[in-house]
């Protein structure tokens, strides 16, 4: 009997690790031909071959780390480390090294980094002139302080730079509470020592804490509702008797919605597969998960209606059948017949379909006529079907093109290539905004480390370094949080230790940027700040949430 037990639970380890292999070596091979040449090629012998010595070699390698990983968590269970007491002075040190260690940073990008759609969200507040096309809540909450600082002194710089303080106090709080957790759970030391660091001085954390752009604070809330639902999914009683606890949930849940479009669709989602993962406690939880989109939506509403924000744009939504119609466009001409060519032109003019970029849709989608599309969407998903049965691979290579980055570890961040900006033009790479858009006007304390962040920014600088690299690719953290999804359905024998809760909203809202306009950093930063979650609970068993 205990010989069985030993070959099932072997055999779901090959199992699990050849799916995460076969996966893997996909992103591996179908990345590394879209990097170097703008498309897959299908249908290649040699690819394919390569692809199954690849899966072959990953399924091997992930087989023996979970084994070996899961031979550990046995052995360390002797040594396990006893759950810290609260401490309000432990977490108060914390936060304080926390913002400490963004100080300098602070300094050198002076009034910190304001980019990515900034000067519109503001320009928004002091015109009165709002539309839907920015979550209204961060448009008010950015200019509305930009603004109001700007009167009292005279200065936008003061403005911009009280926003960037006040939005780091915030995240380094939350990231402290990550801190208090991991300690109250008896998670080893040095893994709480790295988390501070990581959280302090990693250069993508440090860049979207001190960056004006909705993605950072989105994502600190969406990290707030991945730790309560660790503690959600270990003690369901314990938090659903604690008010304080589910008040935090709601609250961060709306907030998260409200600073991306993205995160409702994601949440909305999630909202069946988190109450079916407590179908013990789903008549309680299902409230608690449904509560934040009423709010959301009523939030929203209001927002819209006193604001008078014009809305009735659809080309973000439809972002990827632009791209796969105007690149059927570019590659097969000769596919459309006349009443065809009427209709494509009736949505996106000829001198916009000139404008496709394989990897930004920014341009291309800024052509789309949307009152033609309200006017008969009917035809245009008529046409994109009909393209899309003739031509599977050049619509499968249009999505990809815009997304790859997200899911191809070797992917070099350089979609703005060409643009130019307030202060520059990106030529070898767009990994981070950096610059200081107008109102604002940088003024560097410490050149030396400004000069490292634009470095870091818009320069090959760390993309060309092997191995270091990784570190900063989204597509590595979400091949690390496949991974230990993998061991946890094949290592854990425990049904409701084995789905890991807290994952949920980070993996849809992952699915969600891969139908967005372009790969960055920005939309997935998520991805580094669960990484110390990931590494307390991938032996949750072992820690006493």
């Amino acid at each position: 009997m205990q010989m069985q037990k030993k070959s099932d639970s072997s055999r779901k380890v090959w199992l699990w690790s050849g799916f995460f292999g076969i996966c893997l070596s996909f992103a591996l091979v179908w990345g590394e031909q879209l990097e170097k040449t703008d498309h897959v090629a299908f249908g290649s012998p040699s690819h394919a071959a390569v692809l199954l010595l690849l899966a072959a070699v990953i399924t091997v390698l992930t087989a023996y780390s979970w084994k070996w990983l899961a031979a550990g968590a046995q052995s360390d269970k002797k040594n396990e480390a006893a759950p810290g007491e609260n401490s309000k002075a432990y977490d108060l040190r914390v936060w304080l090294g926390l913002i400490l260690c963004q100080i300098p940073v602070l300094l050198a990008e002076y009034p910190g980094f304001f980019v990515y759609d900034a000067q519109t969200e503001v320009t928004e507040v002091f015109t009165r002139t709002f539309t839907t096309h920015h979550p209204l809540m961060h448009v008010l909450l950015l200019g509305g302080i930009v603004s109001a600082v700007h009167k009292v002194t005279g200065s936008y710089n003061a403005g911009i730079c009280t926003y960037i303080v006040l939005q780091m106090l915030f995240m380094t709080a939350v990231f402290t509470y990550v801190i208090h957790c991991l300690r109250r759970w008896g998670v080893r030391k040095e893994i709480r020592i790295f988390s501070f660091l990581f959280y302090g001085i990693f250069p993508t954390i440090v860049m979207y804490t001190l960056c004006s752009s909705k993605d950072g604070l989105f994502s600190a809330f969406l990290l707030l509702i991945s730790v309560l639902l660790v503690q959600l999914q270990k003690n369901p009683r314990q938090f659903l008797q604690s008010r304080k606890k589910m008040a935090v949930f709601a609250a961060s849940a709306v907030l998260m919605m409200l600073m991306r479009n993205n995160g409702f669709y994601s949440y909305l989602v999630f909202i069946p597969f988190g109450a079916a993962l407590m179908h013990r406690y789903w008549k309680k939880v299902l409230p608690l998960l449904v509560i934040p989109v009423v709010v959301y939506l009523m939030t929203n509403s209001a927002l819209s209606a006193a604001l008078h924000a014009e809305g009735g744009e659809h080309q973000e939504m439809l972002t990827v059948p632009i791209q796969q119609l105007a690149r059927t466009w570019q590659s097969h001409p000769e596919g459309f017949d006349a009443e065809d060519v009427q209709i494509l032109h009736t949505y996106l003019s000829e001198e916009g379909l000139s404008h496709y970029t394989p990897r930004i849709s920014d341009i291309l989608k800024t052509y789309f006529r949307n009152a033609a599309y309200d006017a008969d969407s009917a035809s245009f998903w008529r046409l994109w079907f009909k393209m899309g049965s003739k031509y599977p691979a050049t619509y499968l290579n249009a999505w990809f093109l815009t997304s790859y980055g997200y899911w191809y570890p070797g992917a070099v961040i350089n979609v703005y290539q060409g643009n130019t900006v307030f202060t520059f033009t990106y030529t070898d790479s767009s990994y981070f905004g950096y610059e200081v858009e107008a109102p604002g006007i940088r003024h560097s304390l410490l050149p030396f480390l400004d000069t490292f962040y634009r470095k870091l920014s818009i320069e090959r600088f760390q993309q060309n370094v092997p191995v270091v690299s990784l570190f900063f690719a989204p597509a590595f953290w979400f091949w690390c949080m496949m991974w230990m999804a993998g061991y946890r359905m094949a290592c854990v024998n425990d049904v409701q230790e084995r789905l890991l809760l807290w994952t949920l909203p980070v993996i849809l809202t992952w699915l969600t940027v891969l139908l967005g306009p372009t790969y960055l950093v920005r939309y997935a930063v998520i991805l580094w700040y669960v990484v110390p979650l990931a590494m307390a609970v991938l032996q949750a068993e072992k820690y006493r949430i």
